[in-house]
Order: structure tokens, then sequence, then C-alpha cells
């Protein structure tokens, strides 16, 4: 299912009440949203977990940046170390900046993130007060788009599609350091994630609610070709035997039961053979 993930609760909190909500202890997540943002949080609930590394990894945002103000977290949610006077550019001149940051790029994860320095995650080493060197990464922002600019609050509203791994918060610290005033993200909401979009989103259920039904996955799957099988290679592959594949080069197949449902992932082999990697409803 996909959640409109509410501000102030975390991922986990969010798998945490599904799990009750569904009364089944395999849920896991797609990306991992901070506290204070909003958006698609799309769960896999039960076998569909083992989907989730086969989905699409880019992901959309829309976000608000505070140029002049420079914090321990990258965003207003921590502690203000530098305030400047934000530079009075024009539309042009916003863009000309930005142009820096839309393609391939390489980016440092802010102090306050999930990224795990020696065995620990940098979060938790920033909240006892340790300053890290944490080596920048390379990611691809597929596009950035300039949507308002507030001259007067200095601050500027943008879209951005990206690769799995970058952070808002970084390239509102970098477009900062990058114009000589410092920069921090003021909001942020996600609009699309794992091929699942915002009007997909359904709210969080509270725990005394009916869970909604669950989606297929094969929409979010679409990228990927299909073969479908018949009555006889059902059996075959329930029981993880190879199936024969024809007419289709792709490395990762969606491999379908004769009623159209998902029977599970093939590998395709170099012999035209496709292997099976997960596989739902094994036999024995």
């Amino acid at each position: 299912m996909v959640i409109d993930k509410p501000a102030g609760l975390t991922s986990h909190a969010c798998v945490s009440r599904l799990r009750r909500c569904y009364g089944i202890k395999r849920v896991g997540h797609g990306g991992t949203l901070d506290p204070s943002v909003t958006g698609v949080l799309p769960i896999a609930l039960g076998p569909a977990t083992r989907l989730l590394p086969y989905l699409p990894g880019d992901k959309t945002y829309r976000g608000v940046i505070q140029l002049g103000t420079t914090t321990n977290s990258d965003d207003l949610q921590g502690d203000i170390l530098q305030t400047k006077p934000h530079p009075t550019l024009n539309w042009m001149e916003l863009e000309t900046a930005l142009d820096r940051f839309r393609g391939p790029i390489t980016q440092r994860p802010p102090q306050v993130s999930a990224v795990h320095i020696n065995g620990e995650r940098a979060h938790v080493r920033a909240r006892r007060g340790e300053v890290m060197t944490i080596p920048a990464r390379s990611v691809h922002i597929h596009r950035l788009q300039l949507l308002q600019w507030d001259i007067q609050t200095g601050q500027l509203e943008l879209e951005v599609h990206c690769s799995a791994g970058t952070y808002i918060r970084s390239l509102a610290r970098d477009l900062g350091e990058t114009l000589a005033c410092g920069g921090c993200l003021a909001s942020l909401r996600r609009t699309q994630a794992l091929g699942f979009e915002e009007h997909q989103a359904r709210p969080l259920p509270e725990l005394k609610d009916t869970p909604p039904t669950p989606m297929s996955p094969l929409g979010a799957l679409r990228h990927l070709p299909s073969r479908q099988l018949n009555a006889t290679e059902e059996i075959d592959w329930r029981c993880g035997r190879r199936v024969p594949l024809e007419k289709i080069e792709a490395e990762t197949v969606i491999v379908l039961n004769t009623n159209g449902t998902m029977a599970g992932i093939g590998l395709h082999q170099g012999d035209k053979q496709l292997q099976p990697k997960v596989v739902f409803d094994a036999a024995g």
C-alpha cells in the first residue's frame, strides 16, 4: 500500500502501526522520510517485501529552501549556526546558480542522516555532539525546476526528480554555499517514490480503523517486461525450476500466473532460460 506520511512520525513508526493494523510482522517501507517530511511512503506487506529491490529507485520531491540560514542538520528543525543576508537575485540569476546541481553531481550527506559511519548511524553520533567527515556520493538530479522565488524572504520552491540516495537537505545547504549566504531546507514533501504517485497515497490508518485493501505491485513494476506461464509451467515455477524465455533480452522479468496474478521475479539466463529468483506460493 502507499500512505501519505504525516509530519511528526518516523517512517519506522508508520511501519509499526501498519504491522498492528494488518496483524502481520513482515512489513517494509520504500525509502526513509525524516519525521518533518510528508508525502508518498510505499509500504510492502508480507511476501511483497521481497519486491522492494526491483521497484524503480527514482523519487520526486517538492520543497522550500531558506537562503541565508545555516543549521547543524541542514534544515530548520536543527540548531541555527549562522545567519547572513540572502542575495537579491533575479529569476535568471537563480536559475544559473541551480544549473550546477542539474545532472550527475557529487553530494555530501547531512550530519543528521541515516548513513552508517564506522558501523553507527550518523544521526546518532551527531546528536551526541560529534562532527563527522561523511564521504561524498554520486547522485543524479534528473529534473530541478524552480517553481517560486520570494526575493523578500529568501525562500525558493523547487521540484526535484532525483536518483535514490539524494538528500534535498544537502541540495539546500550546497546551494547556500554556492551563493555564499548559507541555506537550509524549510519544508519538504515527497510526491513520487518507487513508481507510486501522490494521487495513490492514502492517509495512515488509525489502529481502530479497518485497514485499506492493498494494491497490486504490478503497476509499479511496469518498467519491467513480463512473461506469462501456462498451467504446466506454473507447476515448474512453484517448484523452483527454470522456464523457457524467448524474445526478451532484459535481465529481470516479471513472471505471471495463467490468471494474470504475480508468480514472482525471474532472472534471464544466457541460454534463454528464466531462473526463479522470487517465487510466490512456492511448492514444498
